[in-house]
């Protein structure tokens, strides 16, 4: 499971493409609960991004993924 949070740059986009590409299940962070949104915008329009969820929702959604539970 790869999660990638609010910042800016495009080092976590490709960091997330090679996780992506691995296996991992990737989350990121939605715009509105982020400060800087560019990062996990960035690995979105790259297409390496499973899921977008809100910052408090991302343990959640992390346990659910672990639980074999839907989202």
């Amino acid at each position: 499971i790869a999660v990638i949070m609010t910042g800016m740059g495009a080092d976590g986009t490709r960091g997330m493409g090679t996780l992506k590409r691995m296996g991992a299940y990737t989350i990121a962070q939605d715009e509105a609960t982020s400060v800087v949104w560019g990062m996990p915008q960035n690995a979105i329009k790259a297409g390496y991004v499973d899921h977008v969820l809100a910052l408090d929702d991302i343990p959640d959604g992390v346990e659910a993924i672990l639980t074999n539970k839907e989202r």
